[in-house]
């Protein structure tokens, strides 16, 4: 992986030279402009602080944008983790939520190390829409408090929101206002002025230039300390391996969203710069970063694509440009520290609300809806809903375990297609019968044949009218497991013992090895097996020339 590393960094920096810098200097400072108002809204809506956000940016920049396993990715501080962190903050408090990442970070090298990542691919991708959407309302519900100016009680967003009806809800008005301002300014932004000054950035200054003039009477970002070294930060004398148990599962929660995310935006905007992501080194990239992350007193980092896709479309050339957007951060919080403690916490509550907007898929939402997959659909709902309910592993898992169910029920939808010879089929294809073959049937079978099937199997293949020959034609059934076996062999028996003669045809080679492991061969003799349902015919038609009954035939 090192050497991998070393030789990636090769290409990216051959021929490198004015040209190259100063398109990765644009991009930076591109990304910096977008990352910045983001970077302050996810520290708050954290449940830490405005400044953890952008230490979080800077920091993950710097670390995670130089070990990364591509030259594009921009990782900081996400609106999907937000979801995790502050039910994991309301209950453990900073320190809680400094070891959980530690946690994660350390599995996130583990899983890079086992070279799991790959197994973004096992994840329907309804499921990932499903989740994404999920998150998104998490995140809605969650900055209901800030954009409204009111409290709410529980530590859930579900319960927050129960409990304005059995609280009181109370707006202050001004605090919405400035929120709604926000919100406006985003959603009316042209498109065409987005690319070079964002709208989140152009709304936070419209706002602290309006509440300069009319000074309302609104909660604010507060003092953001110029500092790298934040105050509540996590120290090696907070770390006792006997608290380890208690934060296992919400590290794995942060460890398994920040793969699922930084993979899915690797895949996403490699296609956008057709450059491949080394998926292993990305999940060390990110381990590393959130294992030192805390120590500064950061939030989990992961990769953002909203920040990805702004670097490469700025026309950003190497990982330099993360690391360029990670200084901007830093100068910015030196410098404009008074500047960004004044922005109103509604202003960063309305950009996020308009990001978890954005950050639906929409596009894919559409094409299930609009072609009405109905698995596709179910996956959606059922994992959108449990992310909103449960936690966000288990989200993940039920979408899964609910896709592998559709699978599974997909694959007993085993296909029996009885059907008589049709001998001007076979004439055309220079196959004469001297007679009328209507003493055959050719039951043609699609689908798995396994243990959830065989009792379909059995009930098509019991009542066959005046048939003395049965040819089964296997081509169409990829696997057979042992109930399958075990029904098929005995369904012949009882054929055979009927007076009925089975003959097999076009059964693919594993399905051939597993049926004579099974002792298929005791049944039927080698001569009865062909490779086409025409040869069976002929053969079937020589053997029992007449249209009899099968009772005449015992």
């Amino acid at each position: 992986m090192i050497t991998e590393y070393i030789n990636d960094i090769k290409r990216e920096f051959n021929g490198y030279g004015k040209t190259g810098l100063s398109k990765d200097l644009m991009a930076g400072l591109t990304v910096a402009a977008v990352a910045l108002p983001l970077a302050l809204a996810f520290g708050v809506s954290s449940g830490a602080t405005a400044a953890s956000g952008l230490i979080t940016a800077i920091i993950a920049g710097l670390l995670i944008g130089a070990l990364s396993g591509a030259s594009f990715q921009i990782s900081g501080p996400t609106g999907a983790m937000t979801a995790i962190l502050i039910l994991l903050v309301s209950k453990h408090g900073l320190n809680g939520m400094f070891i959980a990442t530690f946690l994660a970070g350390l599995m996130l090298i583990l899983a890079g190390v086992l070279k799991l990542g790959r197994i973004i691919s096992y994840i329907p991708s309804s499921v990932i829409t499903g989740f994404t959407s999920g998150i998104a309302v998490i995140i809605a519900l969650g900055q209901l408090d800030n954009l409204f100016g009111v409290s709410s009680k529980g530590d859930h967003a579900l319960v927050k929101l129960m409990s304005y009806a059995t609280d009181g809800f109370h707006p202050h008005l001004p605090t919405l206002a400035i929120g709604l301002f926000v919100v406006a300014v985003m959603a009316l932004w042209p498109a065409r002025w987005n690319a070079t000054f964002p709208s989140s950035l152009a709304s936070l200054i419209l706002v602290l230039i309006l509440n300069r003039f009319l000074q309302l009477d609104t909660p604010l970002v507060g003092a953001i300390p110029k500092t790298l070294f934040l105050a509540d930060r996590l120290t090696l004398a907070s770390l006792s391996p006997g608290d380890f148990g208690t934060f296992m599962m919400p590290a794995l929660s942060i460890a398994a969203l920040a793969m699922i995310e930084s993979l899915l935006c690797g895949a996403a905007a490699g296609k956008m710069k057709n450059e491949v992501l080394s998926a292993d080194r990305e999940l060390v990239a990110q381990g590393i970063g959130n294992v030192v992350i805390p120590f500064f007193g950061g939030v989990p980092a992961t990769a953002a694509i909203a920040r990805t896709s702004v670097v490469i479309k700025s026309g950003g050339v190497t990982r330099l440009a993360g690391i360029i957007h990670s200084v901007v951060l830093l100068l910015s919080m030196f410098l404009l520290a008074p500047v960004m403690s004044a922005i109103p916490l509604s202003a960063l509550s309305g950009v996020l609300i308009v990001t978890a907007w954005r950050m639906n898929d929409w596009e894919n939402i559409r094409f299930i809806f609009g072609h009405r997959f109905k698995s596709g659909i179910a996956k959606f709902a059922v994992t959108l809903c449990a992310t909103v309910v449960l936690d966000l592993t288990q989200a993940i898992v039920a979408g899964v375990l609910f896709s592998t169910v559709l699978f599974v029920a997909r694959l007993t939808d085993l296909d029996v297609d009885i059907r008589e010879v049709d001998r001007k089929r076979l004439e055309e294809i220079g196959i004469h019968l001297t007679d009328d073959p209507c003493h055959i049937r050719v039951a043609y079978l699609t689908g798995t044949i396994f243990f959830a099937s065989v009792d379909k199997l059995k009930a098509q293949l019991s009542d066959l009218d005046r048939a003395s020959v049965l040819i089964l034609s296997m081509r169409g059934v990829p696997v057979i497991d042992l109930s399958g076996i075990q029904a098929l062999n005995e369904l012949i028996r009882e054929l055979q013992q009927s007076g009925t003669t089975v003959l097999l045809t076009s059964v693919q080679p594993k399905v051939m090895a597993n049926l004579i492991r099974g002792g298929i061969g005791e049944l039927i003799d080698e001569r009865c097996v062909f490779s086409s349902a025409e040869h069976a015919i002929v053969y079937a038609h020589e053997q029992h020339p007449d249209c009899i009954e099968p009772e005449a035939a015992i």
